[in-house]
């Protein structure tokens, strides 16, 4: 994308651990500004689900390899099917809470959904939540935040979350899961969780989710200009 595209061309990532609100944060900011929305957790849980469900471990071996190369994943808004397959409901599991991070960590893994990423970044821009977006996936974007929270309170927003689906877990092995991923995400060799250069912290653990959302929006208008729809302090 060359030119005034490039230039109009907004791109706001939203990185941090487990539980911070990301998905939530980025979904509602997306919503009021108009750009898109990149959920790239599900991409990864989706890959998790696929190669779980096929029986290869989190490990580098060919079989892991060939395995996706196979793969057909197809992103739609905040759906996600596997070939015709739609896994949206299966991913935000336990079970995949618990292994998503082994999988992530695997450089054949993320090297298979970079450029799948990348490609979701159109007109008029997007905001896209993870854990590497403004370090690796999009090293330019124009704003770039990172949401955190303490363990505690993002173990209980995952343990309100699964609880209000009816599924029976308790908190203490929630939280148990919340530190062994952060643990997991921050020592990875590839692309470990960290904050981006140049983004800016936000601490959500005494906020609602409406108090981030109009912090971040007041920020994109900072630097995109009057209701997010200036130039990008950076081009893809």
């Amino acid at each position: 994308m060359k030119g005034k595209e490039e230039r109009r061309l907004r791109i706001v990532t939203i990185d941090g651990p487990a539980g911070s609100g990301k998905s939530t944060v980025a979904r509602a900011v997306a919503a009021r500004t108009g750009l898109r929305y990149l959920d790239t957790g599900l991409l990864y849980r989706a890959i998790a689900l696929f190669l779980s469900r096929k029986g290869i471990p989190p490990t580098e071996k060919d079989s892991l390899r060939t395995a996706l190369e196979d793969l057909q994943l197809t992103l739609e808004g905040d759906r996600v099917r596997i070939g015709a397959e739609d896994v949206s409901e299966a991913l935000r599991t336990p079970e995949i809470d618990r292994i998503v991070s082994l999988y992530a960590a695997l450089p054949s893994v993320r090297k298979r959904l970079l450029h799948l990423q990348q490609s979701q970044a159109v007109l008029p821009g997007l905001v896209a939540d993870g854990r590497d977006m403004g370090s690796v996936v999009f090293p330019e974007a124009g704003l770039k935040i990172f949401l955190t929270a303490g363990a505690e309170e993002r173990a209980r927003r995952r343990f309100l979350e699964q609880s209000s689906k009816g599924e029976k877990v308790l908190f203490e092995q929630v939280l148990s899961d919340v530190l062994s991923r952060d643990e997991t995400d921050s020592t990875r060799e590839i692309a470990p969780l960290s904050v981006p250069k140049n983004a800016i912290v936000v601490d959500t653990t005494e906020k609602t989710v409406e108090q981030v959302v109009i912090e971040i929006l007041r920020l994109i208008d900072r630097t995109f200009g009057e209701n997010g729809s200036g130039v990008a302090g950076g081009a893809l």
